[in-house]
């Protein structure tokens, strides 16, 4: 015997996607007025790991490129503070970021680089067509290192300074205007 619903439970079920749209309405009204204040800030998302020493994990080298591997040892630098990037050649954010990286290491910036899910063969095809801006380069075939780090995607990039505390992350691709507003002032105060 199956009991017929009462005309409130059926009220309720018609009125539920009524309230999921009007919720999702007042989140995307907020996100809005945050835009025009200029307080929304799509790279929001805070890492936990900020102000604490960032991860260290034994990484596997990546096949068939000729640079050490990180090894735990070089989060730390007593003489300049270092940047860990994740990367993958199939990241078209990448290939936009590269060039900044490129003039990063140019200027002296220590890189180490995290192959993040990708295969070898693609990334050495992708070192040599777009310049290696990596002192040390590991694998992250399946992902453990972006965990470690709360990776939201790639590319993502990581300040550490001379302890290997991580002072500062960017979530997506580091443009012109990232290094000269965002980075650089960190890069001289953690030199």
């Amino acid at each position: 015997m199956s009991e017929a619903k009462s005309p409130l439970s059926r009220r309720a079920i018609l009125w539920a996607p009524l309230g999921l749209a009007a919720a999702g309405g007042v989140g995307f009204w907020a996100m809005l007025r945050g835009m025009r204040d200029g307080s929304y800030d799509p790279r929001g998302v805070p890492s936990a790991l900020l102000g604490k020493p960032a991860p260290r994990m034994a990484l596997p080298p990546v096949e068939g490129i000729e640079l050490p591997t990180i090894a735990p040892e070089m989060l730390a630098s007593p003489g300049m503070p270092v940047l860990v990037n994740f990367w993958a050649s199939w990241c078209v954010p990448c290939v936009v970021e590269h060039p900044q990286l490129v003039a990063l290491q140019r200027r002296g910036v220590r890189i180490l680089g995290i192959n993040y899910k990708d295969k070898p063969a693609d990334a050495a095809r992708f070192l040599v067509r777009h310049g290696n801006p990596f002192q040390a380069l590991a694998a992250d075939a399946e992902g453990r290192a972006g965990i470690e780090y709360g990776l939201y995607g790639v590319p993502e990039t990581y300040l550490l300074d001379r302890q290997g505390i991580i002072r500062w992350r960017w979530a997506g691709p580091m443009m012109p205007d990232t290094l000269s507003a965002e980075l650089d002032p960190l890069l001289r105060r953690h030199a």
